[in-house]
């Protein structure tokens, strides 16, 4: 399913028009996104849980040189579903 998808079905589900939908599924990817940035944890109970991690520097090589490589620390978005939603999938 893509964005459009959720939209449609969101707005049928909602009894609501595409367009109100769409500027809410926005937002609330915004507000998510802002939140994570400034390592803020969004949980929603039940659910699950939106947060950041970090990951460290480390050395790789490249496949076709074998020359060594620094990739840079950086930071990570994570989900991690909650019990009721692992529930309602199994």
């Amino acid at each position: 399913m893509n964005k459009s998808e959720l939209v449609a079905a969101v707005a049928k589900k909602a009894n609501a028009t595409q367009v109100a939908v769409n500027e809410i599924l926005n937002a609330f990817m915004e507000v998510v996104t802002a939140a994570v940035k400034k390592n803020e944890e969004v949980v929603l109970v039940g659910w699950g849980k939106f947060y950041q991690t970090k990951r460290a520097a480390t050395k790789g090589r490249n496949p076709r040189t074998g020359a060594e490589l620094k990739i840079p620390a950086s930071k990570q978005p994570k989900f991690r579903a909650g019990k009721a939603f692992k529930d309602a999938i199994n």
